[in-house]
């Protein structure tokens, strides 16, 4: 999972990346970064606040923010933002009732100046649910093609079973390597 794309990254000594998670409440945040850190994923509770995982590999330290998304915590995202590097959104792919709701959220968080220019990874969760609408027509209702500002990724996966989590992580990576050099 997550250490094995960190040790494909060969970072200085003191590298330090900031990644902050965000997503409505019930997207699977939490689970998809016990997923990342290889813990159990079978008895998540919601987030009251939030959740810092950091993973050491090779001179390279990861801190992953995971923070609430329950409504009365919103307001606050915008205060964990600074010196971010990545910024995960995860979306419920089964949940789309909730589509435009998630999007304004998005919407608005890429619009915060201290995000300008940030990678933004979009994992659409739940793909395992029989519900779950396809990834590129969550990211056409998100119109994530008008993103110019970033690089973007949407990635279908399930953080309960890891498929597709992988390949987000892959992505990041990428990343990760193009901005070193």
């Amino acid at each position: 999972g997550l250490l094995s794309v960190i040790q494909r990254l060969k970072g200085s000594p003191e590298q330090e990346l900031r990644i902050v998670l965000l997503g409505l409440d019930n997207a699977g945040k939490t689970t998809l970064l016990k997923r990342l850190a290889s813990e159990e994923v079978s008895t998540i509770t919601p987030t009251q606040g939030f959740n810092i995982k950091s993973v050491h590999s090779h001179g390279l330290k990861l801190n992953v923010w995971d923070i609430g998304g329950q409504r009365s915590i919103r307001p606050y995202w915008k205060k964990y933002l600074g010196s971010t590097d990545l910024l995960i959104y995860v979306i419920d792919s089964a949940d789309q009732k909730r589509f435009e709701e998630t999007g304004q959220e998005l919407a608005e968080l890429t619009e915060d100046e201290s995000l300008t220019g940030v990678p933004l990874l979009v994992f659409a969760n739940k793909q395992d649910l029989v519900t779950a609408a396809p990834a590129a027509e969550i990211a056409e209702g998100l119109s994530l093609h008008t993103y110019r500002d970033r690089e973007w990724q949407i990635q279908a996966c399930s953080a309960l079973s890891g498929e597709g989590v992988q390949d987000g992580m892959n992505w990041i990576s990428r990343q990760i390597m193009n901005r070193k050099k």
